[in-house]
């Protein structure tokens, strides 16, 4: 077992804003990991330090066992796959499925003059079908669904097989059944030994696929909790975190939380 992901004393700021404040943080290459925590909490920012795409104000990010700040991140980069609105605002709606998957394998966003062998074609198909979409490879991407978009932004994370695999609020904007679809999808690839290690981020305690192990909870920029998910996820951590009472409950590998 290695430390992907290593975080120490790490403050980012952004002219008079905090927004992390002295974080500490090891993610090891078996763990699944959820990131909890209200709005302005830090979450979109410490996805943007462990997807290589910011430095720190000041700490130490290790990542893949590199440095962050003594190594090329566009090398770095590749290694990592990543889903998130942002990333999903790049793609170009006429852009075929089959190709938003494939064209990760050159770390680039809408299919150009790249070359892609049949290996790589059938990869991308592969992936579609572990995700449940290979029935939209010749889609485009502007004609899909929120939900169909998740799935393919997933696969195409996939693509390049990644050490580390960043879920940024993967469930959001998504409706109930939609909702399930996925956590049932990334319940199975959490609890494939060949997944890499992975970091979930959400507000919602209910989209938590079982399979995940870990838990890191913040507030305002610092750590409330970090450590297995049985251990984090009590009434007093979450209380604290979201600011009022909660009572916080797990069913069935699933998890729950009301005001109490």
């Amino acid at each position: 077992m290695s430390a992907v992901v290593e975080l120490a004393g790490v403050t980012v700021r952004r002219g008079e804003s905090l927004l992390l404040d002295g974080v500490d943080w090891e993610v090891a290459d078996d763990e699944r990991w959820v990131v909890l925590g209200p709005n302005g909490a830090g979450k979109t920012t410490l996805m943007q330090l462990v997807s290589a795409q910011i430095h720190p104000t000041s700490g130490v990010v290790g990542l893949l066992g590199e440095v962050v700040g003594t190594v090329d991140l566009f090398e770095l980069r590749p290694r990592i796959g990543w889903t998130s609105a942002a990333v999903a605002e790049r793609i170009p709606s006429h852009e075929v499925v089959s190709d938003v998957v494939v064209s990760a394998s050159y770390g680039v966003v809408g299919r150009w003059r790249e070359a892609y062998d049949d290996l790589d074609h059938a990869r991308a198909a592969e992936l579609l079908a572990e995700v449940g979409a290979a029935g939209l490879a010749r889609r485009t991407f502007g004609t899909l669904s929120e939900g169909e978009r998740k799935r393919v932004q997933i696969a195409r994370a996939l693509m390049t097989d990644p050490e580390l695999l960043l879920l940024d609020e993967p469930t959001a904007g998504l409706d109930l059944g939609g909702r399930e679809d996925l956590v049932t999808t990334l319940s199975t690839l959490a609890r494939d030994p060949d997944s890499p290690a992975t970091v979930l981020v959400s507000h919602h305690v209910e989209e938590i696929p079982p399979g995940f192990t870990h838990g890191l909870v913040l507030r305002a920029g610092r750590v409330v909790a970090a450590g297995p998910l049985d251990e984090v996820m009590t009434d007093g951590v979450l209380s604290d975190a979201f600011g009022l009472p909660l009572a916080v409950r797990a069913e069935a590998g699933r998890w729950s939380a009301r005001r109490a």
